[in-house]
């Protein structure tokens, strides 16, 4: 069997490490022993886009906001699923996972950082949503392994009451808040539905159609206005 090569290492902030791992052509990126990720598993990541911009598609210049670059999977996905017109912002918390989709993984994310479409801000994705004020018409989370700090603990932050009414806020109407998760979690949807968006929990496949491991994601939206429907394409 071909072993595990460690490509490279970053801290996190606030405490711990990621590593960059290697084995034939195939990529993870782990947190201590845990992995977050894996080139092979991208299903739900690619689902986690194509369910939120499928309910966008239509609307004028749609903004939205990637927490997490990861491998790219989402933002791949998001690419692929918009037009011309759209702008989507990727918020990166860790500057070497940065580096290493223009070096060491390059050849997955195949110049999609390149895209105009694109900016990618090396910061918390939570100062993002705090000062975005109803300017993004999805906001997308894949920066832990459910809706609690798992990264980071002060992750906790973007799935409490605060954190949930800030993404509303940041959102316009008939926006979408979705969430990536490894698996369910009942309070984080009632906590959802408390804050005022009308939720929904999808089942996707960890390698997508073809299996694997069960994945959660939330679609959450935030009720149109009374007497006002989403933004049409102009």
């Amino acid at each position: 069997m071909i072993p595990w090569v460690q490509l490279a290492k970053a801290p996190v902030p606030g405490g711990g490490e990621v590593r960059l791992m290697r084995r034939d052509a195939e990529f993870s990126i782990r947190l201590g022993v845990k992995e977050l990720m894996n080139s092979r598993l991208s299903g739900s990541e690619e689902a986690l886009a194509e369910l939120a911009c499928a309910r966008i598609r239509d609307r004028a210049r749609p903004r939205v906001l990637i927490g997490g670059l990861g491998m790219g999977f989402t933002l791949r996905a998001a690419l692929a699923a918009l037009g011309a017109d759209a702008r989507i912002e990727v918020a990166e918390l860790i500057p070497a996972v940065a580096q290493w989709a223009e070096n060491e993984m390059a050849e997955i994310f195949a110049g999609s950082l390149q895209d105009p479409r694109v900016r990618l801000e090396l910061t918390d994705v939570a100062k993002l949503i705090g000062a975005a004020g109803a300017a993004y018409d999805a906001i997308l989370l894949d920066v832990d392994n459910g809706p609690e700090g798992f990264t980071r603990l002060a992750n906790d932050r973007l799935y409490d009451a605060r954190g949930l009414a800030a993404a509303r806020a940041a959102l316009r109407p008939g926006g979408v808040f979705a969430v990536w998760s490894s698996g369910p979690d009942r309070k984080f949807t009632q906590r959802l539905r408390d804050a005022g968006f009308a939720t929904e929990e999808v089942v996707t496949r960890a390698r997508g159609a073809r299996g694997g491991a069960r994945h959660v994601i939330w679609i959450a939206t935030r009720p149109a206005e009374a007497g006002k429907g989403a933004p049409p394409r102009r």
